[in-house]
């Protein structure tokens, strides 16, 4: 919603590719940008937008035309992986409320009769305030009027088709209409205070986590514990206010700074994007969750809102001459390279502690065992720095990863004197059969692998075989995650290895 984005699909492109972002989601299915992403390796979800689902839901013949038209027709050249039925229809929409979940059932099965279900799933993002309650996250419970009449078929449909829920989550936003939170906690700072749950005693350090557990807990009470969430929106603006009337403020929050703000957006969306890098995506409810993220918006939008000053024209992390707003770095984006080395002033007993609990905490300390290859020099301070470098790669260089309360430091240039044995690779088992490749190739790169160069006309594209294929999609996951343990396993379709594979004309890559 402006009038002064750029005006090619071309450089909107050039401009995601750059900043390796992997995925995209987009309000409607637009043929031009469609086009424009095909033989990309860019995946994205597309939606069917509010004033169509009506139709989708009554008319038998809509939706298989609306797939034909609008899906079928440029994958698989386009890396079309979801369909959006509709946005916030509960809020936007509520008469369409109770269409919703049968236009979702007709997407999906003109999907299914294109042979695309698989591959392509169909969900419709809520808002959190179809939540009655969100704190505490125990009490969590969607709201009366849509909980069994609309949620609960949804939750079915979605569990039955391998789906997720797609949510809409703001909590900077939360904050300019809640004055008394503590900025730390909204932010997921990392001296954020706890805040506890009486009813479980978990205790939670940011408001995000809070509001999926909140999500997670509303959708047990209806019978589904298990189904995963995917963040289809989540921003934080960096300027503007609330309309009047809505509550809220730009100034004078009490800890100091603005809200909304330039500081507060950086500090939030580059402590999210570190998180997800680092593989930290659990909940206190939820550890093992993973976390799809989709960052709301690309571009400032001047003609959202009611004028420049309204908060909604403020959410971009790009102006649209395409500079940024702010500094931030998607995961994968091509970086300086840096290493975490251990500081020796601070003596072998702190040393040794921050050692332990690197090794403890994540960090691959196999090599600096006695008779190994990084054993040597046999001092306190090549294993600590051996250790804290592991900790950091592994933590994909997130920030605050390489402190250890003061026992190491990042460089730019890479320490003489150190053994470097941390590089390996993730290769896929050929002997496993096709079947287990290709559910490994399907999940890494529906998961954050750059899967672009194995398409048609790519540059590991050949040898086109299923074992090649899937040893670039695990292996390009894997380096993305850090090389944390776990993430090259897939089954047992997958392995680690430390000499770097040549799979034809194609080296994989030792980093992400």
């Amino acid at each position: 919603m402006a009038n002064d984005l750029p005006p090619d699909q071309a450089s909107v492109v050039d401009l995601l590719r750059r900043s390796a972002i992997t995925k995209v989601r987009i309000y409607d299915a637009n043929p031009d940008f469609l086009r424009s992403l095909a033989n990309t390796g860019i995946r994205v979800m597309v939606m069917l937008p509010n004033e169509n689902l009506a139709q989708a839901a009554r008319d038998p013949s809509y939706a298989p035309w609306w797939v034909r038209s609008n899906v079928k027709a440029y994958y698989l050249a386009t890396l079309i992986d979801g369909v959006a039925v509709g946005n916030e229809v509960f809020d936007s929409r509520p008469d369409l409320n109770s269409d919703l979940v049968r236009a979702m059932v007709n997407v999906q099965s003109a999907l299914a009769q294109q042979g695309l279900d698989d591959t392509i799933k169909v969900s419709t993002p809520i808002a959190l305030d179809a939540l009655e309650v969100s704190w505490p996250p125990s009490k969590g419970r969607f709201r009366d009027e849509i909980a069994q009449p609309v949620m609960k078929p949804m939750l079915d449909f979605l569990q039955r088709t391998g789906s997720y829920l797609s949510v809409n989550l703001f909590p900077c936003l939360t904050y300019t209409r809640q004055l008394d939170m503590n900025r730390d906690f909204v932010l997921g700072n990392s001296n954020a205070p706890g805040q506890r749950d009486d009813a479980t005693g978990l205790v939670y350090h940011s408001l995000l986590d809070a509001q999926l557990d909140a999500t997670y807990f509303a959708m047990e009470k209806l019978g589904f514990p298990n189904l995963r969430v995917r963040h289809t929106e989540h921003g934080c603006a960096s300027g503007g206010g609330l309309k009047p009337g809505h509550g809220g403020r730009r100034l004078g929050d009490g800890d100091g700074g603005a809200v909304p703000s330039v500081a507060n957006a950086q500090a939030y969306i580059n402590n999210l994007m570190d998180r997800v890098a680092s593989g930290r995506t659990g909940t206190p409810h939820r550890p093992d969750a993973d976390m799809d993220v989709y960052i709301f918006a690309l571009f400032n939008e001047n003609q959202k809102g009611d004028g420049p000053d309204d908060i909604e024209a403020h959410y971009g992390l790009f102006y649209p001459n395409m500079e940024k707003v702010y500094d931030f770095q998607f995961p994968g984006a091509a970086a300086a390279a840096s290493w975490c080395v251990a500081n020796a002033a601070v003596g072998d007993a702190r040393l040794q502690a921050a050692l332990d609990y690197a090794c403890g905490h994540g960090a691959d300390c196999g090599a600096i065992q006695p008779g190994v290859a990084c054993f040597e020099p046999n001092t306190k301070l090549a294993h600590a720095s051996y250790a804290f470098n592991s900790y950091y790669q592994r933590s994909g260089r997130a920030s605050g990863a390489c402190d250890f309360t003061g026992a190491a430091y990042v460089v730019n240039q890479a320490p003489s004197g150190t053994c470097d044995a941390t590089s390996s690779w993730c290769v896929a088992t050929a002997g496993v059969g096709e079947a287990l490749l290709q559910a490994a190739l399907d999940w890494a790169c529906g998961h954050g692998a750059d899967c672009g160069a194995i398409q048609p006309g790519g540059a590991c594209f050949d040898p086109n075989t299923k074992a090649a294929h899937a040893s670039h999609a695990v292996n390009s996951y894997y380096q993305r995650k850090g090389r944390a343990a776990g993430t090259c396993d897939f089954a047992g379709a997958a392995s680690v290895v430390y000499q770097a594979p040549k799979i034809g004309n194609c080296v994989l890559p030792s980093t992400a």
